[in-house]
C-alpha cells in the first residue's frame, strides 16, 4: 500500500523556484506546482486534500540571491535595446525574445507575490500560483518558438524594469499589487493587441497565435491584481483611486501612455472612472 504523499509548503516551494537560476527548469518546475494546484479542482479528484500547506503566518527568508536568473541575457537599459525591422528574422526574434525575458520575468514576480507576504487569505496564495505557472507556460512557448528562429532565451540583450518595480514594493503587498499587475502588466493588455497585428501582417502566424493566448491569460492575472487590491483597500479602510496615485508618486511608477485597450482593462476589472483618469 503507497504511503499518502505528504502536502507541500506552498510558499517555501514558491521561493526555492524563484531561487533557481535555470530558465527552462525554473518554467517546467513551476508549471508543474500548478498543475498539481489545478488537478485539487478536477472532477477525479473533489474529495482529495490539498496538494498544499499555507504557512501563511511563517515568516520566510531567501537561502541565495533573488531572483534567480542564468548568466545570460545580459541586462541593459530599455532605451539600450538595439531596434531591429520586423520583417528580418533577426527582428521578429529580437521582439520574441524581449517578450520570452518579460515572461520570465513574470514568473518570478509571481513566485515572489507568494512567499514574500505573510497572513493573506489562502487564495491569494493559489491565485498567484496559477499566474505563476501561466506564466511559465507563456516563456516555455515564446522560447520554443524563439528556437524555430534560431535563437534562445539569453542569445540577445534584455532590460529590467519589471523586476525593478518587483524590488521597489518589497515592503507592503498593498503596493506590489496597485504598482505590478495593475500598472506594469496592464501595460501588456494595451501593448498586445498592435505586436500580434505586426507578428501577422509579417507572416509569423505562430508568434501572433502565442500572443493571443498570452492577452488572454493576462486579462486574468490582472484582474486577480484588481481583486486584491481592492480587498487590500477594503482591509484597510482606503480609496481605491486616491490611494492609487499616491502609491503611484511614492514608488516612482511610470506614467502611463496611450493606446489603451480599454476593452481589456474593462475585462481586467477596472472601473469606468479608473478608465476615464488614463484620458
Amino acid at each position: 500500500m503507497s504511503t499518502p504523499q505528504q502536502p507541500l509548503e506552498l510558499r517555501k516551494a514558491a521561493l526555492d523556484w524563484l531561487c533557481e537560476p535555470n530558465a527552462t527548469i525554473k518554467a517546467a518546475g513551476v508549471i508543474a506546482l500548478g498543475t498539481l494546484n489545478s488537478n485539487q479542482y478536477s472532477n477525479q479528484n473533489l474529495n482529495q486534500h490539498s496538494p498544499f500547506i499555507i504557512a501563511s503566518k511563517i515568516v520566510l527568508s531567501p537561502e541565495s540571491a533573488i531572483p534567480g536568473r542564468p548568466l545570460k541575457p545580459e541586462l541593459v537599459g530599455p532605451l539600450d535595446l538595439p531596434k531591429r525591422s520586423m520583417r528580418t528574422i533577426e527582428g521578429r526574434a529580437a521582439l520574441i525574445h524581449a517578450l520570452a525575458h518579460i515572461e520570465f520575468n513574470a514568473i518570478n514576480l509571481a513566485l515572489d507575490a507568494i512567499w514574500r507576504f505573510a497572513d493573506m487569505p489562502d487564495n491569494y496564495y493559489t491565485d498567484w500560483l496559477k499566474v505563476a505557472a501561466e506564466e511559465a507556460l507563456h516563456f516555455s512557448l515564446l522560447n520554443a518558438h524563439l528556437q524555430t528562429l534560431g535563437f534562445e532565451y539569453g542569445s540577445l540583450t534584455g532590460h529590467n524594469s519589471l523586476w525593478e518595480m518587483v524590488d521597489r514594493t518589497t515592503d507592503d503587498v498593498l503596493a506590489r499589487m496597485a504598482l505590478v499587475p495593475r500598472t506594469m502588466e496592464a501595460r501588456g493588455l494595451d501593448a498586445s493587441p498592435s505586436l500580434r497585428n505586426k507578428l501577422s501582417q509579417v507572416g509569423d502566424t505562430a508568434a501572433a497565435e502565442i500572443l493571443a493566448i498570452i492577452l488572454r491569460d493576462e486579462i486574468g492575472h490582472v484582474a486577480i491584481g484588481n481583486y486584491w487590491y481592492n480587498w487590500l483597500c477594503q482591509q484597510r479602510n482606503l480609496e481605491p483611486i486616491a490611494t492609487f496615485e499616491i502609491l503611484c508618486k511614492q514608488y516612482s511608477a511610470p506614467k502611463l501612455r496611450p493606446p489603451f485597450n480599454l476593452e481589456a482593462r474593462r475585462q481586467a476589472g477596472f472601473t469606468e472612472a479608473e478608465l476615464a483618469l488614463l484620458n
